[in-house]
């Protein structure tokens, strides 16, 4: 896997008018988690991508006539079959975190890059998602100053507002995936 002007090259792309530039060219610096399904528990359909380009029909889910407006979007999607959709570049800001904080910095969209799973808080998530999960976070490591330390859920960044990834995220078996390199930055040294 590799990323070509911030896009990774072997991911299908869907682009999102849901950017804009990062403030003071900032570099990502932290990896925020998330899940998402549409309609909420569905999984598979157009529904996401619709939603991240503005497209979403509301006539097409009762669920869609209170989001169809909304201009969100997060840098990937992971799919329940592992198969990754990009929306944003990473050195773009995509708008997924909303009101956040980490560390005492606001704004988490301005230095973070989001990435969705495909999923719910109430259902375990797939070992292919995982898998597709763990060589992203790698490409990032690998391009970004990204440690370890500086990957966390949506809850974390938004707690009391938002709850995902969710309880049946496995923070310890995605980690477990990472190789031990993973954790070393050479473009930070």
């Amino acid at each position: 896997m590799h990323l070509e002007h911030g896009w990774i090259a072997e991911a299908r792309q869907v682009v999102s008018p849901h950017s804009d530039l990062r403030p003071d060219d900032e570099i990502p610096s932290l990896l925020v988690i998330h899940n998402i399904s549409l309609p909420p528990g569905k999984f598979g359909g157009p529904y996401i991508d619709q939603l991240f380009t503005g497209t979403l029909n509301p006539q097409d889910d009762p669920y869609f006539e209170g989001i169809h407006q909304l201009r969100v979007a997060a840098h990937c999607l992971i799919r329940r079959d592992g198969e990754i959709v990009q929306y944003v570049p990473f050195d773009k800001r995509a708008w997924h975190a909303g009101v956040s904080s980490w560390q005492g910095r606001e704004r988490c969209n301005d230095f973070s890059i989001g990435i969705e799973m495909e999923g719910t808080d109430f259902e375990p998530f797939t070992k292919a998602q995982y898998r597709s999960l763990a060589a992203v976070t790698e490409l990032l490591i690998k391009h970004y100053p990204i440690s370890l330390d500086a990957i966390t859920g949506h809850s974390d960044i938004a707690p009391g507002r938002k709850t995902d990834p969710g309880p049946e995220f496995d923070w310890a078996f995605y980690r477990k995936l990472l190789t031990p390199s993973a954790g070393h930055n050479a473009s930070a040294d």
